[in-house]
């Protein structure tokens, strides 16, 4: 005969627990939101259904990071529990909305919230640092978007240090890890920018992104956040909590990078404007020096003509007192005693004549 195990109450209890705890640490259930309340502010009920059965979840209300509404399409992680007053449920650890109606009203329920806080203020906003050097990416290194990200940063003006923190980007466990990419970059403290990229995908795939933890620990961040995730009409909370907003990871790394053919072509354009200049200049100074010395020849030229009409003067002066002049005009030079008797030298410009003085008489 087999022997059929007996239990107390608590302890059949705390058997199923201990066997679900065992067979199901943790499960994932899709469902459909019902009889949604809050209890207290503190707790928070709910059942998850679908066309043919129900289940009862519970969870702290500082887990919900994504607001809900009956009829919402949910994915849930938890824990199945057998409570002791012999009610089972799911004590529910995440919640990520499914389908483009859930997630939609999802986001545009927490997007009215965070804005009435001001999270998403213009104001708050910083730009990309003009020195960037260093740089820190949070992705998955598997994934398409960071491929696309890396190869335009390899084809532009790179010189940029990255460091990356690789974390799963999509599905319900991977909001933990983007806040602690999130955290350990700004107590690190040598990245002058972060980039949190994830290529294009399902309204399921980028759901994550709209997790109100990840959004409040963008808008908190000590270090400029940039975000490209998706495609360019895809927004999510993460977006309108980043300090900039890329349409894409290839955009992300556009942003951060300069172009390098136009790098090249600034480049040229600088040194003719500088060739031009120097030529500019050069052509300035010789004809500042070609008028300068003119200046200085004109001068020259003046002082020696003044001298030259001076010296002209003078010999015209002494030109006058030459005793030739005087002969060649019909005078004469007497020399000798001038009395009576006495003979005397007369000198006239051809000639040089002896005579004797017979009379001398007063003028």
């Amino acid at each position: 005969m087999d022997l059929i195990p007996r239990f107390s109450v608590s302890e059949f209890i705390e058997v199923v627990n201990q066997t679900l705890d065992y067979a199901f640490p943790a499960v994932e259930i899709e469902g459909e939101v019902s009889s949604f309340k809050i209890s207290k502010d503190r707790w928070v009920f709910f059942d998850l259904k679908d066309g043919e059965s129900t289940i009862g979840c519970f969870m702290p209300i500082f887990q919900l990071h994504v607001p809900l509404e009956d009829g919402m399409k949910v994915i849930i992680r938890g824990t199945p529990k057998l409570a002791k007053f012999g009610k089972f449920s799911i004590t529910v650890q995440k919640i990520m909305p499914i389908g483009e109606g859930g997630i939609k009203k999802a986001f545009e329920l927490l997007k009215e919230k965070l804005a009435k806080e001001g999270l998403f203020d213009a104001a708050k906003k910083r730009s990309i640092p003009e020195d960037l050097q260093n740089i820190g990416v949070i992705s998955s290194i598997q994934a398409a978007g960071y491929a696309d990200f890396c190869k335009i940063l390899d084809n532009r003006w790179g010189g940029l240090n990255v460091r990356v923190a690789n974390c799963g980007v999509q599905g319900l466990g991977v909001v933990d890890d983007l806040c602690r990419a999130i955290d350990y970059f700004n107590e690190e403290g040598t990245v002058q920018i972060i980039a949190i990229i994830r290529g294009g995908g399902s309204k399921d795939d980028l759901a994550v992104f709209n997790d109100e933890a990840l959004a409040r620990k963008i808008a908190a961040s000590r270090i400029p956040i940039i975000t490209g995730i998706g495609h360019e009409i895809d927004e999510s909370l993460a977006d309108l909590a980043a300090d900039i907003r890329a349409s894409t990871p290839t955009n992300v790394a556009e942003m951060l990078t300069r172009d390098k053919a136009d790098e090249i072509a600034r480049i040229y354009n600088n040194l003719a404007h500088a060739a031009k200049h120097i030529i500019d200049f050069i052509d300035t100074t010789k004809t500042t020096n070609l008028s300068t010395i003119t200046s200085v020849n004109d001068v020259i030229k003046a002082r020696l003509e003044n001298a030259t009409n001076q010296l002209q003067n003078q010999l015209k002066i002494l030109e006058s007192f030459n005793p030739e002049t005087v002969l060649r005009q019909g005078y004469a030079i007497l020399s000798g005693n001038l009395s009576p008797g006495n003979i005397i030298n007369i000198t006239t410009h051809d000639k040089l004549i002896t005579a004797r003085i017979e009379n001398v008489n007063k003028r």
